[in-house]
């Protein structure tokens, strides 16, 4: 592959993933709210509470085939202030991945299982023929989650799974998505950082920001308090919110979340060996990791040439993400294997990620990149 291309499409995919739209635990703190109401919707409509509201109105008949409903409880936390990972596992693979809302809440839709379209739209049969005996369970650093199992019963008669427990694995978690430091904080910063929680949920954001810094002027050493201000901070003062997460990462070193946006800002900044040292720190306190830990993970090793790290890191991201949250992982996996000469299995990567892309400027390159490859392959040597 004509390398001057392959970095190209690398520069692309990576200006695609830092100025893609960004989820609740990932912006700049402001929570998605509901459409407002119009004056055609009926009550309770989905524009007016939200999907999992808009399904726990109605009744079980209603709602059976259409989504699973269940809640997330963490063991001796209040409601978390980021989205706890959802994942579907089907014979030991994850098929689908989702998110709880900020009150725990989370639903599956048959929206996201693929090949949906080759069951003619009847949502009860395509929940039943993919889902029936998976098991659903979260991915939460530092804690142990309970898995609920889907049965005929949750698909055919009432969606409702239950609630899916965290609770601490104690020592044995190297690190953890909950601060240590925050058990310590003094009630008055515990105050400020609960209050700031409930004014970011009143799309009070000037005013969360106030009561954080209130919090860590009281208590300097609140982890999750320097978290939540930093990500504030992100669409207005990026410096800020840099030190921020650094104050974060300083009060508790094995607070994982504040590694993963230390990671995006140095990718802004084309600090490739600064992306690799947070990555990898992310990934030794939780080995599991995340979709943009092991993708930025390996665009800093593909960067800095290290290009069978690079492979392994995306296949692995790839891997966890079967929804695709992350896009690029699979574009960028293409382009290492081309660079390996593996041109069979980039043109395999380029074609999949055509069939969940959004047609515009990504799945254009694609397109163009397929081409390219095709050709190099069907050239006489």
């Amino acid at each position: 592959m004509n390398r001057r291309f392959c970095v190209f499409l690398v520069a692309f995919i990576l200006l695609l993933s830092i100025t893609e739209n960004r989820s609740f635990a990932q912006g700049a703190g402001k929570v998605s709210t509901p459409a407002p109401p119009s004056t055609i919707n009926r009550p309770d409509s989905i524009q007016d509470t939200g999907m999992y509201g808009y399904w726990s109105h109605m009744t079980t008949q209603e709602q059976a085939g259409g989504l699973l409903l269940g809640k997330v409880a963490v063991e001796g936390e209040p409601l978390l202030w980021d989205p706890v990972l959802i994942t579907v596992n089907c014979k030991g693979t994850p098929v689908l991945t989702t998110q709880t809302d900020p009150k725990g809440r989370f639903a599956i839709s048959p929206t996201k299982i693929p090949g949906v379209l080759s069951l003619d739209g009847d949502t009860k049969r395509q929940m039943e023929t993919h889902y029936e005996g998976c098991t659903v369970q979260s991915i939460f650093p530092g804690f142990h989650s309970t898995s609920i199992t889907i049965t005929e019963h949750n698909l055919r008669d009432d969606p409702e799974l239950g609630t899916i427990q965290l609770s601490r694995e104690g020592g044995r978690a190297a690190g953890a998505a909950v601060s240590a430091t925050t058990a310590s904080a003094p009630p008055t910063a515990a105050k400020s950082f609960e209050k700031a929680r409930t004014e970011l949920l009143d799309q009070k954001p000037d005013r969360a920001v106030r009561d954080l810094k209130k919090a860590t002027e009281i208590y300097p050493d609140f982890a999750e308090a320097w978290f939540q201000l930093g990500k504030l901070q992100l669409a207005s003062d990026e410096k800020a919110a840099q030190n921020s997460f650094s104050r974060a990462v300083a009060a508790d070193p094995k607070f994982v979340l504040p590694y993963e946006e230390l990671a995006e800002l140095a990718v802004k900044r084309g600090d490739w060996q600064g992306v690799a040292d947070d990555t990898d720190n992310a990934l030794r306190l939780d080995t599991f990791g995340t979709a943009r830990i092991w993708y930025f993970n390996a665009l800093a090793d593909f960067q800095l040439g290290k290009t069978d790290a690079a492979e392994v890191s995306a296949t692995k991201g790839l891997a966890i993400d079967p929804s695709h949250t992350v896009p690029n992982t699979e574009q960028l996996l293409a382009v290492i294997l081309a660079r390996k000469a593996d041109y069979a299995g980039a043109l395999a990567h380029l074609r999949n990620s055509l069939t969940y892309l959004s047609s515009g400027p990504n799945a254009d390159l694609v397109k163009q990149q397929i081409a390219q490859i095709e050709q190099k392959v069907e050239r006489p040597k």
